[in-house]
């Protein structure tokens, strides 16, 4: 009966921490990075991958708010008609449906000076992993088959080296959390089984 009980705890475990690491919290502009003047945001978000799991958080000086407008007020940079207004200081934004979402700072002045964000939001269920950027996507090779191997010798030493032909990595973010999520799991269990 502990042992069920430990497997149910792990199982648990594990789909609670997939629920966390499948959300992202995306400090606007990078991490440590106020929302300000000095702009560059859309360049920054360009490079983000955002889903309706996500959220945006902003951090602002008493001086700034976020408002949250159509595409034509974001255009204009008009606060005028806005979806949502934030003051405070901090906000975080719940991403909950797929598309695109744009953002200024109302203060006069301040979105034509760089205060602007567009982000473009894609459903959970189809977000795929960003490739990095720069480079080209190249379809799956199929590796050489191996020569026949001679009676009485190791087929190991003649078995081709085979590379991934992009040469990238699993994203470190995705395999962290999995990591996490398979030590937390087997802790978990380690421990109710004692």
């Amino acid at each position: 009966m502990a042992m069920v009980k430990a497997i149910l705890v792990a199982v648990v475990a594990v789909a609670a921490l997939a629920q966390l690491a499948a959300a992202v919290d995306h400090p606007v502009g990078g991490s440590g990075t106020k929302w300000t003047t000095s702009g560059g945001y859309d360049a920054w978000s360009a490079a983000q991958k955002f889903t309706t799991k996500d959220s945006l958080v902003f951090e602002y000086s008493s001086s700034h708010d976020v408002v949250e407008v159509s595409k034509a007020g974001y255009d204009a940079c008009s606060a005028s008609g806005p979806v949502a207004t934030y003051t405070g200081g901090k906000t975080t934004i719940k991403l909950t449906t797929a598309g695109k979402r744009y953002f200024i700072c109302g203060i006069p002045g301040h979105c034509i000076a760089g205060m602007k964000l567009e982000v473009n939001v894609v459903a959970a269920s189809t977000a795929t992993p960003a490739k990095p950027r720069g480079q080209r996507s190249v379809a799956p090779v199929a590796a050489p088959a191996p020569a026949p191997a001679p009676v009485g010798s190791s087929t190991d030493e003649q078995l081709p080296n085979v590379s991934s032909p992009t040469g990238s990595t699993p994203s470190s973010a995705a395999s962290i959390g999995a990591k996490a999520a398979v030590a937390l799991a087997m802790g978990m269990a380690v421990v109710l089984a004692m």
